[in-house]
């Protein structure tokens, strides 16, 4: 009796060499695509955590921004910005505002993050540099002497993750009404 023949009678069945490739070629297949499902999970949660990031930070900046701009004074003695105004927009688009305590308080963009200076603290940053600001604009409006508008302030804030493909971005738009008001009824 030949070997085959005594192997299949004891129940003693070999692989061929086709057959474990096709094995192992069809084992390859499903570990490939499994990893890369897994990748592209992987992925997609490091784009919604920076996504989740960048809305935080952006709310954080803004809402700073706006309780600060919220407070200003006119300033009356002109030792801040021009007499009789609320808000000081520069050429560069720097706001300046005298604030509640008095002092002399400024927000701009400078190196892609968002900067305050504050009496003598000086240049603090309001940003982390974990992120990228691509616009900060200010736009003033009713802080003219002798109108009846209440002095506001637009802020307008563009950023973007660092580090991260595809880039998270976000656009927050808000208006700011100074929180005294600034004329009086005669």
């Amino acid at each position: 009796m030949n070997r085959n023949a005594q192997n299949k009678k004891e129940g003693k069945n070999g692989v061929t060499l086709v057959e474990m490739l096709v094995v192992l070629l069809i084992f390859s297949l499903v570990i490939g695509i499994l990893m890369s499902i897994f990748v592209s999970f992987i992925k997609a949660q490091r784009y919604i955590l920076a996504s989740q990031q960048i809305m935080d930070q952006a709310s954080y900046v803004v809402e700073y921004m706006g309780r600060a701009i919220r407070m200003a004074k006119k300033d009356e003695n002109g030792d801040c910005i021009d007499s009789n105004k609320n808000y000081l927009l520069t050429p560069d688009n720097h706001l300046k505002f005298k604030n509640y305590k008095g002092d002399c308080e400024e927000f701009y963009l400078e190196n892609e993050k968002i900067y305050q200076e504050k009496g003598e603290q000086g240049k603090i940053p309001l940003t982390s540099s974990k992120f990228k600001v691509t616009k900060l604009e200010f736009i003033v409006m009713g802080d003219n002497p002798g109108d009846t508008y209440q002095p506001r302030v637009t802020i307008l804030l563009e950023m973007e993750a660092k580090d991260i493909t595809p880039v998270p971005k976000i656009k927050i738009q808000t208006t700011v009404s100074q929180r005294d008001l600034d004329w009086k009824e005669e």
